[in-house]
């Protein structure tokens, strides 16, 4: 037993650190504003189209930032759980309830 909780860690170790490689796109605006995010909820680019870059506009700006980031933050912890799940399957039984997604937070 303590031979898979040490194997569970260390692919629980392996998961958290793939999280960076893992990247998910939001987008808003029908695509003017697009924000991606890593699987460990970091914003890693930004991508806003030149022509809501109006002073007019800043508003509108944020709010589509705002629904960008939202958006690929809920995809990136979709994906997130998904590779914690496929990094430990099989290293310890099938518990009804038990989220092993919780963990990475």
């Amino acid at each position: 037993m303590m031979g898979k909780v040490k194997e569970m860690q260390e692919k629980m170790r392996e998961a958290q650190e793939n999280l960076t490689h893992i990247q998910a796109t939001g987008e808003s605006g029908a695509g003017l504003v697009k924000a991606t995010v890593n699987g460990k909820k970091q914003l890693v680019t930004l991508d806003i189209d030149e022509s809501l870059i109006k002073p007019e506009d800043v508003d509108i700006l944020k709010d589509l930032i705002v629904a960008a980031v939202n958006k690929a933050m809920e995809e990136a912890e979709v994906l997130a759980k998904e590779e914690i799940q496929k990094s430990t399957e099989g290293v310890l039984p099938n518990i009804p309830g038990f989220d092993l997604g919780s963990m990475m937070r």
